[in-house]
């Protein structure tokens, strides 16, 4: 320490001691003065080696590893196996894209159905039956089915997806055998809005869908069963604009290719809006040429009874409006249905011979309610007038007395026999329809169900004693157990 120091310090502390410094004789003052001296230069140096050290710590942290950051809350053993865990994520994510599972999703559902058909006199389950043993009717339509769903959305928005039924679904109407029910490919174009669509998809009218999953009772409506396509195969165009959904297909309908001479395909669309989460409605029409069987009517010989219009598809004009409403515990759903097929009817011409236009149009209501979170009651209601030259409904062209379906017929007292119904109008159907749904588990429902059906005919037929009716009932019970 400096002379100018020592003496500094000296005056501060004869200032703030005088007493003290005027008591003691120079040379004691002086000697407490070079001890004073002394002992600040020993923490001046003290705190010159302090100096150094610290300025040497940054190289020495520099030169070594930096320590991992820990978490806040984590111990460094907790944020050691958090980083292992990350580590082996990330290498599984690696995988899965790698497998191209990314994005992928596997879903499917089975439903073994028992049915008892009164006039058919018939009882039995019904699972994965094949349509070339018993045909579809609505005793036994889209149900007893096993579904595998594939979806795949790949980087840019692109879907994909192919789902399978065997023997009872969509790709059985196409050829036997088929089991596609759906493949199709979904391509978003200026936005994920705007998409491209194309390939096989099942109908997309009505309030009810194809999957059992999707239904509260087992069989379906009467509209669904006899006044809707089945898929369609084609190209077109989806567009999401808020609340609405506007999809549209150039497209075969019910077939994967065209027959020979045939090559005009039909417009399909769809428009949904969404008022909320638990109401809306929507529409659906089918408009161009479809196939039609009325015109391949063979005689007892084997010829064609209509060899000029055979193997034509005919002008075909459908449409359908439908809506849903959800409250509390209760459910609403209803559909209005109209439809027509050029040279379509049952009954030909009575004077020229010429075949006939079919028309029809038909009503279904729905209404679900809740008595437990579990245990759901439902009742339907359809009607379908089908008056129109002997009756006709889409893809029905002849009398069925499984169905219910065209003119009807008499009874002959004289000769004891039946035989179909002179009067050149066709019967108007009705369906009433009781259910219960219990939801066992989330994957797990149990369904039973009563079915009246009735015609202003005696249009079903009576398997025992070969008679018919007007009337008919149904009862079925089903399991649908989904993933």
């Amino acid at each position: 320490m400096n002379a100018l120091k020592v003496t500094t310090l000296a005056l501060a502390l004869a200032a703030a001691f005088p007493v003290v410094a005027q008591a003691q004789s120079n040379k004691e003052l002086l000697n407490e003065l070079r001890a004073l001296q002394k002992r600040v230069g020993e923490l001046e140096q003290k705190l010159k080696a302090e100096e150094a050290k610290s300025a040497a710590a940054p190289t020495a942290a520099a030169a070594a590893p930096a320590a991992e950051p820990v978490q806040p809350g984590m111990t460094p053993d907790q944020q050691a196996e958090f980083n292992r865990i990350a580590v082996k994520a990330e290498a599984l994510e690696d995988a899965r894209d790698a497998s191209g599972l990314r994005g992928l999703k596997i879903s499917g559902y089975v439903d073994p159905t028992f049915i008892y058909n009164q006039r058919q006199d018939r009882a039995g389950f019904q699972f994965l039956n094949q349509v070339g043993d018993d045909g579809y009717n609505y005793d036994n339509g889209y149900f007893g089915m096993g579904q595998l769903d594939i979806q795949k959305e790949m980087d840019g928005g692109t879907k994909w997806r192919l789902t399978l039924q065997p023997n009872r679904g969509v790709g059985e109407v196409f050829s036997a055998g088929n089991i596609v029910a759906e493949a199709s490919v979904s391509v978003p174009l200026t936005d994920l809005q705007t998409r491209f669509i194309a390939g096989q998809i099942p109908d997309w009218s009505g309030y009810e869908y194809l999957p059992g999953t999707q239904n509260k009772l087992i069989t379906h409506n009467l509209l669904f069963d006899f006044t809707l396509p089945t898929a369609y195969t084609g190209a077109g165009l989806e567009l999401t604009s808020g609340k609405w959904i506007v999809k549209g297909l150039l497209a075969n309908m019910n077939a994967s290719k065209k027959n020979s001479g045939n090559k005009a395909p039909v417009l399909a669309y769809r428009v949904d809006y969404a008022k909320g989460e638990f109401n809306g409605f929507g529409f659906a029409g089918v408009h161009g040429k479809a196939a039609n069987f009325r015109a391949d009517e063979t005689d007892a010989a084997g010829d064609l009874v209509y060899p000029d219009d055979s193997g034509k598809d005919t002008a075909l004009n459908l449409f359908e409006l439908d809506g849903y409403f959800i409250r509390g515990d209760w459910t609403v759903q209803g559909q209005v249905s109209f439809g027509q097929q050029k040279k379509a009817a049952i009954y030909a011409n009575a004077d020229t011979g010429e075949l006939q236009d079919a028309r029809w149009w038909g009503l279904s209501g729905l209404a679900a309610y809740k008595f437990t979170p579990q245990l759901e009651g439902i009742m339907r209601a359809d009607y379908i007038n089908n008056s129109k030259n002997g009756g006709g409904l889409l893809g029905y062209t002849f009398s069925d007395g499984r169905n219910g379906i065209g003119p009807g017929f008499v009874y002959d007292d004289a000769s004891g026999t039946w035989s179909e119904d002179p009067d050149s109008k066709g019967s108007n159907r009705y369906a009433l329809t009781f259910g219960l749904g219990y939801a066992f588990n989330l994957n797990t429902v149990f369904k039973m169900e009563y079915r009246y059906d009735g015609s202003n005919k005696h249009v079903f037929e009576n398997v025992k004693d070969g008679s018919y009716k007007k009337d008919n009932q149904l009862f079925g019970v089903a399991t649908v157990v989904s993933f």
